[in-house]
């Protein structure tokens, strides 16, 4: 029998992709067979019904195939359960989050679609998954903590919560808690308010197998949460828990960061997303009209493809821009319309430079360029430049760097200036208002 699951399961390694294979194939076990009936166990629930919709039909071909019996059955089972009886111990599938109606206590919850099945993996992020899924796995030798490293919207949240599905869905007693530096920062603020610390360090230090942690940067400045985390983190490594970071910055260009921190994320394994090449691109397009269920021409999804070049996101904009307007308006897809979604998505992005968004915001502040570059550190200055600098950095490819040059800072305070404005976007209308006021104006070209 063992041979013969062996067979079964070489010519599935040909047939399914190896991701694919490696998370929902590679688990599963032939427990015996009679009367043409055969019993394939799956480690639980959670992935006995994803095999049994997207594998079934060809797990039992293929066996049909190999054992020579054209007659022959296949049944699933959960380990531990017989004719469909729950075992004395059954583990509760709360964290395994199969969809978004679920409420996790232990994070944020997790996307339902962000897992390792639905990553389009290319030469962009090949290394990232690769390291994502041999922890996500508990490969030999694999380091315990892994450190996502990209921009915005490549797919850094969705490794991470990826890691977590598959996890859970391998071993669904395991307490993942998925969160950004700033939900932890937040919530230790209020444990501390409310005489509740004990409580929170046994929570991530005792009952924690897996921590996620997106956003680090966040961190930055934040002495008191800087000190906790790393006790924690210290305790999670010793105990062999798996931690995973993510961030749009290396952990040394992360400005006011504790060194023991900064040495404990940079001893991770870093492991960086670039922005996907054409090809990538449409194949994340077609994996996501395929999800989402919309037949797109191969002619609009390339076209998409070549014009949406900043992320991942954008790509999924112009995507859903144009099944929406087919629908709306009842025209089919083609070019023409595919066009008209993708102009205004892209609408002057192209034109926009660092020494524009400096333009317009010594106008809006009535300020001048050569005060806004100035070593001054008045504060009708301090906040026209926090505003120029993070407008550079969101509306320009210009890397942080080549950014803080242009206004006389280091990469450092020009980091410190983004998170400032990303701060009083949560905690200031005002700034809310201003944003929103140059994202306009930025958006539509009348400058």
């Amino acid at each position: 029998m063992d041979k013969l699951w062996k067979n079964v399961r070489a010519a599935l390694k040909k047939r399914v992709p190896t991701h694919s294979f490696r998370m929902w194939i590679e688990p599963l076990e032939l427990a015996g067979g009679e009367d043409g009936d055969w019993t394939i166990t799956c480690p639980n629930a959670f992935s006995k019904k994803r095999v049994q919709e997207h594998f079934g039909e060809l797990i039992e071909a293929e066996l049909r195939r190999v054992a020579g019996d054209a007659g022959c059955r296949i049944r699933f089972h959960v380990a531990g359960r017989r004719n469909g009886q729950r075992a004395e111990v059954d583990v509760p599938l709360q964290l395994a989050l199969p969809s978004e109606n679920v409420h996790p206590h232990n994070g944020r919850l997790m996307r339902r679609d962000f897992t390792f099945d639905h990553f389009v993996v290319g030469t962009n992020n090949d290394f990232a998954y690769s390291a994502s899924l041999s922890l996500a796995s508990r490969r030999e030798n694999q380091q315990a903590a892994l450190y996502l490293l990209s921009g915005t919207g490549l797919g850094k949240s969705h490794l991470s919560q990826a890691i977590g599905h598959h996890i859970l869905s391998r071993f669904p007693q395991e307490r993942v808690y998925y969160m950004t530096a700033e939900d932890f920062s937040h919530e230790m603020v209020q444990a501390y308010r409310h005489d509740a610390i004990d409580t929170f360090k046994t929570k991530y230090r005792t009952h924690c197998d897996v921590l996620m942690l997106e956003d680090i940067h966040f961190l930055s400045g934040k002495e008191r949460t800087q000190v906790e985390l790393a006790s924690t983190l210290d305790t999670l490594s010793e105990a062999g828990k798996r931690i995973i970071f993510s961030s749009s910055y290396l952990p040394s260009d992360i400005p006011k960061l504790h060194d023991k921190l900064r040495s404990r994320f940079s001893s991770s394994l870093i492991s960086a997303i670039d922005p996907p090449n054409f090809r990538t691109r449409v194949r994340i397009l077609q994996k996501k009209a395929a999800f989402c269920g919309y037949q797109i021409p191969e002619a609009v999804i390339s076209y998409l493809a070549s014009e949406l070049t900043d992320d991942v996101r954008q790509l999924e904009s112009g995507l859903n821009g144009v099944a929406a307007k087919s629908s709306l308006l009842g025209v089919p897809i083609d070019a023409s319309l595919a066009e008209s979604v993708v102009k205004h998505i892209v609408s002057q992005r192209q034109k926009i430079t660092v020494e524009l968004i400096k333009k317009i915001v010594c106008k809006f502040y009535n300020v001048s360029p050569e005060e806004i570059v100035s070593s001054s550190r008045q504060q009708n200055l301090v906040r026209p430049r926090q505003m120029a600098i993070y407008l550079a950095r969101r509306f320009t490819d210009s890397p942080l760097q080549a950014i803080g040059k242009t206004f006389n800072r280091y990469h450092a305070t020009a980091l410190h200036s983004i998170h400032a404005i990303e701060k009083g976007l949560k905690q200031d209308s005002a700034i809310r208002q201003q944003v929103d006021f140059f994202r306009q104006k930025l958006e539509s070209g009348k400058l």
